[in-house]
């Protein structure tokens, strides 16, 4: 089994390869500009006798994307799963200051990568092209159904195109015995997330029935579920991982 997870080398990426390694996968560590965070992930994998390589590549372009694939297909195998987690969430922009190139940047790093990298997998999973069917996870956000912050506008658009490929790609992947499946992740507590500033402190405490964010392995435990054959009946399902907000 071969894991590809996009910007996986910190946060819930990171613990969604250390996850994969665990359920037996090998994983290609993908990061960008970001060499030695992503080889301590890759030394971590190892460290517990699994597998694992790191790959530099720009998701957001088509030329990098194909060759990230190529790059695992040399070195792993032909991808079994993918999970599109690079994205852009620090932003916090009000409508009315928007350009044309804050649009692309942050529809370049949600979307367009989960597209792209998408297309590359299901060439090498589907049975028409010699593989062994997959599954896909999309990491989305819960503001993408409740963008109840300010300045999220674009990040809650993105993640909102987001649920809406992952239905679609859902549909016209099944003949292709490839699942598409999303996790819409909530208050997490990342390198991203300040969870103790006062303001977000008082939001967990007003909107989340658990009363605490979450972390990145509780992220992760969702994902891995959806990649296994546990959910082999699950294609086209969002999953919140919000603890109730």
């Amino acid at each position: 089994m071969i894991l590809v997870v996009t910007g996986s080398n910190r946060g819930i990426g990171a613990a969604i390869a250390l996850a994969g390694a665990q359920q037996g996968y090998a994983v290609a560590v993908n990061h960008l500009a970001a060499e030695k965070q992503a080889k301590e992930v890759v030394d971590a994998i190892a460290s517990k006798g699994g597998r694992a390589i790191s790959v530099e590549a720009d998701v957001t372009q088509e030329s990098e994307v194909e060759r990230l694939f190529s790059e695992v297909d040399r070195k792993l195998g032909r991808v079994t799963a993918l999970v599109n987690n690079v994205g852009n969430g620090a932003d916090r922009q009000a409508i009315l200051g928007v350009t044309s190139s804050d649009l692309t940047r942050i529809f370049s790093v949600n979307v367009f990568s989960t597209i792209l990298c998408t297309k590359a997998a299901v060439n090498r999973m589907s049975k028409s092209a010699g593989g062994a069917g997959g599954s896909i996870v999309n990491i989305s956000s819960l503001a993408a159904v409740r963008p109840d912050n300010p300045g999220l506008s674009l990040y809650a658009s993105t993640k909102g195109a987001v649920d809406s490929f992952t239905l679609a790609a859902a549909r016209d992947f099944a003949d292709l015995d490839v699942r598409v499946n999303a996790v819409r992740a909530g208050i997490i507590d990342t390198p991203s997330h300040d969870v103790t500033d006062k303001v977000m402190s008082s939001r967990i405490e007003q909107t989340v029935l658990l009363k605490r964010a979450g972390r990145s392995e509780e992220v992760a435990n969702a994902v891995l579920f959806l990649l296994s054959p546990a959910a082999s009946y699950i294609t086209g399902t969002t999953l919140n991982v919000s603890g109730g907000r």
